[in-house]
């Protein structure tokens, strides 16, 4: 299912802090390696300001942190990977049931079936 067909069903977006980041370091990886015209960034960064206005962030506090850690033990994760799933899972009190999970991340996305989420592919 495509990301803005989901988020049309449901407009209860909650990200990670360092999601902007994220987002920006892939923007910017893709104009410098040639693979992102302006006009087709400026497309995205309307679309980001749009959803950036509609998502709420989960922040960074020890809980998330302490559960990033346990998450990086059991799953081959990136670190920033596993604070996304971190903040999901203490944002929904780790009880996964009813919560979709939206990523693009082959890893992240096998970590958060095992954590018990309902898992989207990005893209």
């Amino acid at each position: 299912m495509h990301m803005e067909s989901l988020l049309a069903e449901d407009m209860s977006v909650l990200v990670w802090y360092g999601t902007p980041a994220e987002i920006e370091s892939a923007l910017m990886r893709r104009s410098r390696e040639g693979n992102l015209s302006e006009a087709d960034e400026r497309l995205a960064r309307r679309k980001l300001q749009l959803l950036e206005d509609a998502w709420n962030e989960v922040q960074a506090t020890d809980q998330v942190r302490n559960r990033a850690l346990r998450l990086l033990r059991v799953h081959p994760l990136r670190a920033a990977d596993a604070f996304q799933l971190a903040a999901a899972l203490v944002t929904c009190g780790e009880n996964t049931r009813g919560f979709g999970f939206l990523t693009g991340d082959l890893r992240l996305r096998e970590a958060a079936r095992k954590e018990g989420f309902e898992v989207f592919e990005a893209g």
